[in-house]
């Protein structure tokens, strides 16, 4: 067991767009950066280090522990990671994210992420605190044990807890049972936790998160011949007091990821400022008298946004939506399966035990940055009371503000963290000694 009260826990929550860490005890994470690094293939440029005054935090992967997997063709390459070092553009760089559907893909990144917000972020030597990590509910049992590998191996952390996201929002809600409906960047995943385990069997997971609603909108602006000019591609100058002048800049190095990354910046602030879900599903003659918002762009344009507010959500609840937009064609591949979220929640409870449906329906609970969008609680809640069974009383809880709601799982981490019953739950350094990193099994169910 490890002991005492002196040392707080380290909360780290990663999650398809952004990385969350903090200390446990504390209402919100102190170190919130993009789940995504630049990469710069060494074979290509043998640059002197110049690049090192203006980045954040430089990571070579040399440092590995082991190299075990796909890294052995990786040869040398230099990751940027931090939303400064990301900002900053620099030639060849790809953006590349260590997730795919959820699960770790690539251990180098998210090894370089771990020690960007331990040693950048949060200034702190992860051999002295105890670890509360997040992990999605498809996790295998292979990522665990890598994960636990990792964390005691190379940063020879004294206790490691891996806890599922869908528990974490559930306890930072103050609840045992629930519904979970998780919008994140990548992925919705809704899972039902009864008594703090996740009900496996009746997880649903649709691919559609914040990412694609982004690309949506980006296509939607570009069909309208709205160009999104990335940042780093002009510079304004002021002419006269108060009047700008944008000058287009040119760098031919560019990597295609690292340009989408940058709109996608910007796109995404678009669709935080003005989206939000419609009261009724959305249909072409009815929404095309709305009135326009305006949004003004980096580079100064200011452009005009009516139907697409109500559109792009929408598609959360009506996937086949994505079709009718321009350049959205490569969604064939997901669209048979994607459902919308409705469809999702009930096929979601009725795969679970008939005694507990009633509980469930009563306590959705939604987290994610997704599920900040306005009016997204109220048109999810008149959905389900359509589709439920007439017994069925639906309750969806969100948190009132959107802070908790995107930070719901590393908020739940940090309340469990800090438990005086939670003390004996974790997996410490001398009991993976003696049995080694299959024991996580055991450990965290």
């Amino acid at each position: 067991m490890y002991g005492g009260d002196e040392v707080s826990a380290i909360v780290v929550d990663l999650g398809s767009h952004t990385c969350k860490a903090g200390y446990a005890g504390e209402d919100a994470p102190k170190a919130v950066f993009p789940s995504v690094v630049g990469a710069i293939d060494q074979m290509d440029v043998d640059e002197p280090d110049n690049a090192e005054k203006n980045s954040g935090s430089t990571v070579d992967s040399k440092n590995n522990v082991r190299n075990i997997d796909s890294e052995k063709n990786k040869g040398k390459r230099k990751l940027y990671v931090g939303s400064q070092s990301l900002g900053y553009r620099r030639d060849n760089m790809e953006v590349l994210s260590p997730l795919k559907d959820g699960v770790v893909v690539d251990w180098d990144i998210v090894d370089n992420i771990w020690d960007h917000a331990f040693r950048e972020c949060l200034l702190i030597d992860p051999k002295e605190h105890p670890m509360l990590l997040a992990e999605p509910s498809s996790n295998t049992q292979q990522q665990r044990e890598r994960t636990a590998e990792l964390m005691f191996e190379k940063y020879n952390v004294p206790a490691l807890f891996l806890a599922k996201n869908a528990v974490l929002t559930s306890f930072a809600s103050g609840r045992a049972t629930s519904l979970v409906v998780d919008c994140g960047g990548g992925s919705t995943i809704i899972a039902p936790v009864h008594d703090g385990y996740v009900l496996q069997k009746a997880v649903a997971t649709s691919r559609i998160g914040g990412e694609f609603l982004t690309d949506c909108l980006m296509k939607s602006l570009e069909s309208k011949g709205i160009m999104i000019k990335p940042r780093y591609s002009f510079k304004r100058k002021e002419i006269r007091p108060g009047e700008f002048q944008t000058v287009d800049l040119d760098f031919p190095n560019t990597t295609e990821s690292y340009k989408l990354y940058s709109q996608r910046v910007i796109v995404s602030d678009i669709k935080e400022c003005v989206c939000r879900a419609p009261d009724t599903p959305y249909d072409e003659s009815g929404y095309s008298n709305i009135p326009m918002t305006s949004y003004e762009l980096p580079d100064g344009q200011t452009i005009e946004i009516g139907a697409d507010r109500f559109k792009i959500p929408d598609i959360l609840f009506n996937p086949s939506l994505a079709q009718t937009i321009p350049g959205m064609e490569n969604f064939a591949e997901i669209a048979p399966t994607a459902r919308g979220l409705p469809q999702m929640v009930i096929e979601s409870i009725n795969k679970c035990d008939v005694d507990i449906r009633r509980e469930l329906f009563s306590s959705i609970l939604l987290a994610g940055g997704t599920a900040s969008m306005q009016q997204l609680k109220e048109r999810i809640e008149k959905d389900l009371l359509e589709e439920s069974p007439q017994a069925a009383r639906v309750k969806v809880l969100a948190s009132g503000n959107a802070t908790e709601r995107r930070f719901s799982v590393w908020i739940g981490g940090s309340i469990l963290a800090s438990l005086g019953s939670f003390q004996q739950m974790w997996f410490s350094k001398s009991e993976y000694d003696e049995h080694g990193a299959s024991y996580i099994q055991r450990k965290c169910p």
